[in-house]
């Protein structure tokens, strides 16, 4: 194992600092983890929503604007997730470059197949998402996939660079590959996990660990009393876990800790600001953790 995250991490070293760094701009710190895996040296990369906040409810702000006005590749998540302030931060950059449709924008939903998708989008059934789960990057071999596709749109914009891309990405699709078969063992077994939003969906879904319930009642909303009993009664007398991100409030997972008996993990949705493929991967590997927890 750290024969082999030695090998990545060189890899990740090895090019050369270009003349003129391609300026990337990620939506979020996975997004910009991504960038700064695949593009090594030859990216700088500006990270818009911070990975302590919920990147469903941002606002645009006149520093995104500055930042998307000098990009020459925007990184997205997609899927809705930055519908409520992305349009507007590009609409104040003037930026036609990094528009959809053009080499300059990269949606990360669009090159997967996500869960829940084709859902109606109802108002009344919460902050549904109709084009699919946007938070595919819990999932650790979509990212390497989307590893792939970020190469060569790379490529597209700096095609002097092509291999350099094509290495970095085939090192970070083997170094998730390496760490898969302990993921699954460590995983083997979990009874299950509540949720506060389906946030976790895509790791617990790769890992086969049943998601037993929602602290919202629907996406988006905060749970109400009644909701809360209804989990209580229906999850009284099993084993489980209660997760949620360091955004969410606490009090709906700590009433259902304390009533149920189970343990309660909060932890950061979002890869920290500037981190790296091996940062992601730990990331992942605690997260994992979390959701044996109730195992242990």
């Amino acid at each position: 194992m750290m024969l082999k995250a030695a090998a990545f991490l060189a890899v990740l070293l090895t090019s050369a600092t270009p003349a003129s760094a391609i300026d990337v701009v990620a939506t979020t710190s996975s997004m910009g983890m991504l960038a700064r895996t695949v593009g090594g040296k030859t990216v700088d990369v500006t990270v818009l929503a911070p990975p302590d906040r919920d990147a469903h409810s941002l606002l645009a702000r006149p520093s995104m604007m500055l930042a998307l006005r000098r990009a020459d590749l925007l990184i997205a998540v997609g899927a809705d997730l930055e519908v409520g302030w992305l349009p507007a931060a590009l609409r104040g950059a003037s930026n036609p470059r990094i528009l959809p449709g053009q080499h300059g924008y990269f949606e990360g939903a669009a090159q997967l197949v996500l869960l829940e998708s084709g859902q109606l989008a109802d108002r009344a059934r919460g902050d549904i998402h109709p084009a699919g789960n946007p938070h595919f990057y819990m999932d650790p071999e979509r990212m390497a996939m989307l590893a792939i596709a970020l190469a060569d749109r790379l490529a597209l914009l700096d095609p002097a660079n092509r291999s350099g891309y094509a290495e970095r990405a085939k090192a970070f699709g083997a170094a998730v590959a390496a760490r898969v078969p302990e993921w699954q063992r460590t995983a083997q077994g979990a009874p299950g996990v509540v949720l506060y939003h389906r946030d976790v969906n895509y790791l617990a879904a790769f890992l086969d660990v049943p998601v037993l319930g929602y602290i919202e009642p629907v996406p988006g909303i905060p749970p109400t009393a009644s909701h809360l009993r209804d989990l209580v009664q229906r999850l009284s007398g099993t084993r489980g876990v209660i997760l949620h991100s360091s955004f969410q409030s606490s009090e709906g997972p700590e009433f259902l800790a304390r009533t149920l008996g189970w343990q309660r993990v909060q932890r950061q949705l979002e890869v920290p600001l500037g981190a790296d493929g091996e940062a992601y991967l730990d990331h992942i590997d605690a997260w994992v953790r979390a959701l044996v927890s109730a195992a242990r």
